[in-house]
């Protein structure tokens, strides 16, 4: 067959060996979820917090994905192998007398079933600091072994953009052809590289059809929760894939945190202003885009977009009484929505 069924042959029933570097990293759940069999192989979701998780609408989008769908953990990677505890230290709590809990990262894949009942997995939690090749090995290693054909990568990036608007998004991967309709970034750069953009790329070198979906989220909300953000991730997850997601309980979040961010909005003519010109540049992107123009090219007439972020930030740190990262993200119905863990 391919690559990846001669090494599920080598093993036997595909599972990582035990001698293997990549199977001291994580442990795996026993009995292993099924995951069925189909015309096609599951799909690996990865949802990585840290680097590019503007809005925590990665985080938000994995913790949805989890508490509203059937899910079943399938395996836990090992935090002090991955983690640099000094770099981002972990939280812990103290009672004035005694220490009583300690919040450590955690990094698992759950299978998890659409609102169809198709399995799917979900790769989550906090990006590793150490050995990226050893992890992203031990992930293809389980790739094979539950034979995934499709691998797709959340990421959330602040831009030059209004809350105004419907969340924008641009698509990436080893197949772009397979992107379908997505909008494309269109322009070659280097940039620091993430976990995650270092798995697309190992995945798709091992034919693996892998690609990312990058949400751009206002960069004046970048520290808060922006459910819309995770809302649009998994619409598109669903373009890409045809997994059927719920989105309602992140829809009905974010209107709410859409209200709150008008109020505070509302009255400032100097903002209000300012979040005109963010909408202008958003729409004449928008109206470009079937020329591929670049996000990144800034209109004459417009001030640049770090200027207006700053004018953003500036306002928004001066409201009183307003803690801009717990914004209420509950949902209508009675039902908790999506609250970040970051």
């Amino acid at each position: 067959m391919d690559e990846r069924q001669e090494r599920k042959d080598q093993h036997g029933d595909g599972a990582p060996g035990p001698d293997d570097t990549a199977n001291a990293l994580y442990e795996l759940a026993f009995p292993a979820p099924q995951l069925g069999t189909g015309d096609t192989g599951p799909v690996l979701i990865h949802a990585l917090e840290g680097f590019a998780d503007a809005g925590h609408a990665v985080a938000l989008a994995a913790t949805h994905l989890r508490d509203s769908l059937e899910s079943e953990l399938v395996a836990t990677f090992t935090s002090d192998e991955l983690m640099d505890y000094r770099s981002r230290r972990p939280t812990i709590s103290f009672s004035g007398e005694t220490f009583t809990d300690v919040q450590m990262p955690e990094l698992t894949i759950h299978a998890i079933r659409d609102t169809n009942g198709k399995g799917f997995l979900l790769l989550s939690g906090s990006e590793p600091d150490l050995r990226w090749e050893q992890f992203v090995d031990a992930v293809r290693r389980l790739s094979d072994h539950f034979g995934v054909t499709d691998v797709v990568g959340l990421n959330a990036i602040p831009m030059a953009v209004p809350h105004t608007r419907p969340p924008s998004i641009t698509a990436h991967g080893s197949d772009p052809d397979a992107l379908g309709d997505l909008p494309r970034w269109g322009s070659a750069m280097k940039l620091p590289a993430s976990a995650s953009m270092l798995l697309e790329l190992r995945m798709g070198q091992h034919d693996y059809r892998a690609a990312g979906l990058s949400v751009h989220v206002p960069h004046y909300l970048a520290q808060t929760n922006y459910p819309a953000a995770s809302a649009r991730l998994l619409t598109a997850v669903t373009e890409l894939t045809g997994l059927q997601l719920p989105i309602a309980a992140l829809q009905s979040a974010a209107e709410k945190v859409r209200d709150q961010i008008d109020n505070e909005v509302s009255g400032n003519s100097e903002i209000e202003s300012v979040v005109a010109a963010l909408e202008t540049q958003y729409d004449s992107f928008t109206q470009a885009q079937e020329e591929r123009a670049s996000l990144l090219a800034a209109e004459e007439s417009l001030p640049s977009g770090d200027e207006l972020g700053a004018e953003l930030e500036r306002f928004l740190a001066e409201q009183a009484g307003t803690d801009h990262g717990n914004l209420d993200t509950d949902s209508d119905d009675g039902n908790e929505g999506p609250r970040s863990p970051m």
